[in-house]
């Protein structure tokens, strides 16, 4: 894998972990804040946002690796 795949790969990982520690603190301060079925209901939304954000952290390594770094020059 030469090295401008390897820095592609990277950032997404890192800007999918911060987006996903963003969804964690959010979550937390949602818990801490709400009360009874609210909790619940604004509580799993973020949980729900970082499953969504892990999967397209996996595809975007996937394509990455099949070497469609640009995926924007297609439009």
């Amino acid at each position: 894998m030469n090295p401008e795949k390897k820095k592609n790969i990277m950032i997404t990982i890192l800007i999918s972990a911060l987006i996903m520690i963003y969804y964690a603190v959010y979550f937390a301060i949602l818990v801490t804040i709400l009360e009874g079925i609210w909790k619940l209901m604004f509580g799993i939304l973020p949980l729900i946002l970082s499953y969504i954000m892990l999967r397209v952290c996996v595809e975007r390594i996937n394509e990455i690796k099949k070497g469609e770094d640009d995926d924007f020059s297609k439009y």
